[in-house]
């Protein structure tokens, strides 16, 4: 089972104040299943992470500026939440063209805890089914999705989860719906 996602690279999408486990977390499962991830985010250099959302928690390194990436370089997108880095993400011109590319695309999309948030800026919930943090279901209903209350929900190229209580099975889930991409698709 380890080189189920050999082949295939993932962009995580995140900046300052992601949620530290919703970055590590799916991104050790994808580096297991054999996948290669590249971190994109809205400056270049490091971004900071944080524990539920209050404490610091070390940093990451940035791969790319999403300004500078295109979608056609990757084969799945994970975005993290936290509540400060979604809220930036969805401000920042770029981050959202290149979430809504990436939906376009048809290409398989994860996010999980407050990452949604970025989809609904990108107009590209209406109509689909979610799950999220509690606190931002309200945005999604409004952004036209169904939102459901589980541990992962998955609707065709989405598979969302509602938070770090959820995040054995989100990894899962995203190992299992990234695997039915081709490389290189």
């Amino acid at each position: 089972m380890a080189d189920e996602l050999r082949g295939l690279t993932v962009a995580i999408l995140a900046t300052d104040g992601v949620e530290r486990v919703e970055l590590e977390a799916p991104r050790g499962a994808l580096y297991g299943a054999g996948a290669r991830t590249e971190l994109l985010s809205i400056h270049d250099g490091e971004i900071a992470a944080r524990q539920f959302d209050l404490d610091p928690a070390g940093s990451f390194p940035v791969d790319r500026q999403v300004g500078q990436a295109s979608v056609d370089d990757y084969d799945a997108l994970l975005l993290p939440g936290g509540t400060m880095n979604p809220d930036q993400l969805r401000t920042n011109a770029d981050a959202v063209a290149f979430v809504r590319s990436f939906v376009e695309s048809g290409k398989p999309i994860a996010s999980i805890c407050h990452g949604p948030w970025t989809l609904a800026e990108a107009d590209c919930v209406r109509g689909r089914r979610l799950t999220s943090w509690p606190s931002i279901r309200t945005d999604l209903r409004n952004a036209g999705a169904e939102v459901v209350d589980e541990e992962v929900c998955v609707d065709g190229q989405f598979t969302t989860s509602r938070g770090p209580q959820d995040m054995a099975a989100f990894c899962a889930a995203i190992v299992g719906q990234f695997a039915r991409t081709p490389a290189g698709a």
